[in-house]
């Protein structure tokens, strides 16, 4: 499982799209923003056909699937083209489809037995969700020290005001969040733009 495209993707959009006829818009305005990854969230009925239409018009997309509960959804997301997988906790059939795939899984983790679990399974980048709710930077600051090997992905409650802090620390590998997916694409552009110079 090769989580390489976390480098260059310090800010993974998280959206929930209720039309497909929105998608193409919204993510396009994400790329202009100059933001190149996305989690589609496997909350809504048009998600597989979402990431479907993302690997075949926008080549650049980073596209990934989130929200993945079980192996259905986990062979449905890979099978539209989906380059990575994230769920809200730690799903044993997906990790097992994410391995016969070869396909990079963040499970979701909140508590020290959570993290202490995944890293058995043999995840170190893992997913800190719905992080604001559960102290979030105030939390992560306990945690990270007793488990250096671990890299966190924070998602939930994450907005402009706020991402500066977690993209700083040297324990935060990304951030997940969906305050630039808010409003029409040029709306979603400039949102985009904003998020990005706090990277910078």
């Amino acid at each position: 499982m090769n989580y390489e495209f976390l480098k260059n993707n310090k800010i993974i959009p998280v959206a929930v799209f209720n039309n497909i006829d929105e998608v193409l818009d919204k993510s396009t305005a994400l790329l202009n923003g100059g933001i190149s990854a996305i989690e589609v969230t496997f909350r809504t009925d048009c998600a597989k056909d979402a990431i479907k239409l993302l690997t075949e018009k926008l080549p650049n997309m980073f596209v990934g699937a989130g929200t993945v509960l079980n192996r259905k959804q986990a062979i449905d997301a890979i099978n539209a083209g989906a380059k990575f997988i994230v769920s809200p906790g730690i799903s044993y059939e997906v990790i097992d489809v994410c391995k016969e795939k070869d396909i990079p899984y963040i499970p979701g983790v909140i508590t020290p037995t959570e993290i202490t679990e995944a890293i058995n399974l043999g995840f170190n980048i893992l997913k800190f969700f719905p992080s604001e709710a559960f102290g979030g930077i105030k939390t992560l600051k306990n945690l990270a020290p007793v488990f250096p090997q671990v890299k966190f992905l924070p998602t939930g409650g994450i907005n402009y005001d706020n991402a500066k802090e977690y993209l700083d620390k040297p324990f935060i590998v990304a951030i997940g969040g969906s305050w630039m997916m808010k409003g029409n694409k040029f709306e979603i552009e400039k949102l985009t733009k904003e998020a990005v110079s706090l990277i910078k």
